[in-house]
């Protein structure tokens, strides 16, 4: 079977050096960045990319904006960091999870693991049956996990399109906060992952919407629907 690849991006060769060294032991291919700019060139085909966001001269946050542009690769954000607002920056540039040093080995594992295990599942149709779904001027293609507005594609991460996905799949029905965030990360939801949901619905609206025309509503007090 072939070796799930991890681009650890990080400055110092001591934390890559630990990484790679757990990753390693666990099956994985590992690939090493030292800058943003590395980064940025060595993603392509990786499964997961863990990009420290305090590095000399670009961040990982530009990093990650850069990676967003050409690939949909799930990205583990590394930070001693761990204000609410550095989470934003971090999940607005496309990141897909955040993790504080110092973490335990227990922790990166299963959060490693579970963004390669979405990433590959999302990867695939679950339902063969029905390729297309056509919401306004969009076309969602569920076999390649892709998403058009008039013919031009649309740049939307993993967990974008899965939100996506599941409002338009479902239209009119209304899905709160946590059970956007638990059908979509499939974890248990606490307080702090209702801005994590937040954040990722207004990264959808800047991409998708129109001056007048927004395809996603806010239900106050109840949570998002399309119509």
């Amino acid at each position: 079977m072939e070796k799930q690849k991890i681009l650890i991006a990080d400055d110092e060769p001591e934390i890559r050096e630990v990484l790679r060294m757990m990753l390693e032991s666990e099956g994985y291919d590992i690939v090493e960045a030292c800058n943003a700019q590395e980064a940025v060139d060595r993603t392509e085909g990786a499964d997961l990319v863990i990009l420290d966001i305090l590095m000399p001269g670009e961040s990982g946050i530009q990093a990650c904006t850069k990676i967003r542009e050409k690939s949909n690769v799930p990205i583990l954000f590394l930070t001693a960091k761990s204000g609410e607002h550095d989470k934003v920056l971090g999940f607005s540039a496309g990141g897909d999870d955040y993790l504080v040093k110092p973490f335990s080995y227990m922790e990166l594992l299963s959060r490693v693991k579970a963004l390669i295990r979405r990433y590959r599942v999302y990867q695939k149709s679950e339902d063969k049956a029905e390729k297309m779904i056509f919401y306004r001027d969009l076309t969602i293609d569920t076999e390649l996990q892709s998403v058009t507005d008039n013919g031009k594609r649309i740049s939307l991460t993993e967990m974008e399109y899965q939100i996506l996905l599941l409002l338009v799949s479902n239209p009119r029905k209304i899905f709160s906060v946590k059970e956007i965030y638990e059908q979509v990360w499939k974890e248990d939801f606490f307080p702090s992952s209702g801005n994590t949901v937040m954040v990722h619905i207004r990264n959808i609206r800047r991409k998708l919407e129109k001056e007048g025309e927004p395809y996603i509503q806010n239900v106050w007090g109840r949570g998002y629907c399309v119509n």
